[in-house]
């Protein structure tokens, strides 16, 4: 298992309650594939740096996980597709314990 961040932004024209229902909706997608979902945050509603999909701003959410390569895989489908994220980014994270350790 690998650790990763995820960072998605949701369209800000949708209800408080929709915007909530998404994110619950990709959590369980990797948690339906065995990844582990460590912490979550909604970062809350931000100015894009330009414009995407003729909107100024979203709402942005930062997920800590533990997965496997098949459950980031299907999240990123799954992701591309669904019409209420305007963008997406998934980095895999290098443990730094680890690497203070082997210097």
């Amino acid at each position: 298992m690998t650790n990763y961040e995820i960072t998605f932004i949701v369209r800000p024209d949708m209800e408080e309650a929709e915007i909530t229902k998404t994110a619950d909706e990709l959590k369980k997608v990797l948690t339906s594939k065995k990844a582990k979902v460590v912490s979550e945050k909604a970062l809350g509603q931000k100015e894009l740096a330009y414009e995407i999909k003729k909107f100024k701003t979203g709402y942005y959410f930062l997920f800590e996980v533990t997965a496997n390569k098949e459950a980031i895989d299907e999240f990123d489908h799954v992701v591309r597709i669904n019409e209420n994220l305007l963008r997406h980014l998934i980095v895999r994270v290098k443990e730094i314990e680890k690497e203070k350790e082997s210097k």
